[in-house]
């Protein structure tokens, strides 16, 4: 079996087999680049923002603090107010950038291939 001839970003060898041509693993060969980003790109995506998780933890204090009898419930409706004007931003800034990534991938599969026709071209 051979093994793949990069070095990880500790400095360490990579240990994993070589499964293409050029001696490297699929993580390091620079074929997959593209590939390893998209999928790198989509998983983050699919992670929870921070932002996301501390306004579940507050709405799960806000609610402990009400039925607990620490919180009046006109402060707590005014808290709630603002942590769900919080949610809707964060929704459309996660809408807006799917939007420029959708628009960015669809103008580059409107690009012409090797001289192939475009889209829509007569």
């Amino acid at each position: 079996m051979v093994i793949c001839r990069a070095t990880k970003a500790s400095g360490d060898p990579c240990r994993a087999p070589a499964t293409g041509p050029h001696g490297y693993c699929w993580a390091h060969d620079p074929a997959n680049a593209e590939q390893r980003s998209r999928m790198a790109s989509k998983a983050a995506r699919s992670k929870p923002s921070r932002e996301l998780v501390g306004l579940k933890a507050q709405l799960q204090d806000l609610t402990q603090d009400v039925l607990a009898g620490r919180l009046e419930t006109r402060r707590a409706a005014v808290a709630n107010q603002l942590i769900n004007t919080r949610l809707r931003a964060i929704e459309l800034e996660r809408k807006i950038r799917e939007t420029d990534e959708l628009e960015a991938r669809i103008g580059a599969l409107e690009q012409p291939q090797g001289g192939g026709r475009q889209w829509g071209g007569a």
